[in-house]
């Protein structure tokens, strides 16, 4: 079947008023924050913090993390594991906190 051709000016605006327009993200991360919100299922009220999490860090820890979240996290909240991973620094050393002697007089 064909669709039916506008007859008339108002058929247009008519039509014009349904559809949407559907904007695409003006930066790269903003389309991969896009893409854990919907893979992951962030919850509205930490949506904000993806975004920000995009922006500031490179594009392959952020791909790194949300690997890692998707092989590690088979049930329960994934949203949740995936700020822990992105929380963690990858490469700090590990440093012991040094001792420290108690100088209290009794």
């Amino acid at each position: 079947m064909k669709k039916s051709e506008p007859t008339s000016f108002a058929d247009i605006f008519k039509a014009r008023e349904t559809q949407k327009p559907v904007k695409a993200p003006a930066y790269s991360w903003q389309d991969l924050a896009l893409q854990i919100i919907k893979e992951l299922g962030i919850p509205d009220a930490k949506k904000s913090s993806v975004f920000k999490i995009c922006r500031d860090k490179p594009a392959p820890v952020v791909q790194r993390a949300i690997n890692d979240t998707k092989e590690l996290c088979q049930s329960g909240e994934k949203w949740k594991y995936f700020f822990k991973i992105i929380d963690a620094p990858a490469d700090a050393p590990y440093k012991p906190k040094p001792y420290v002697k108690n100088t209290r007089y009794n």
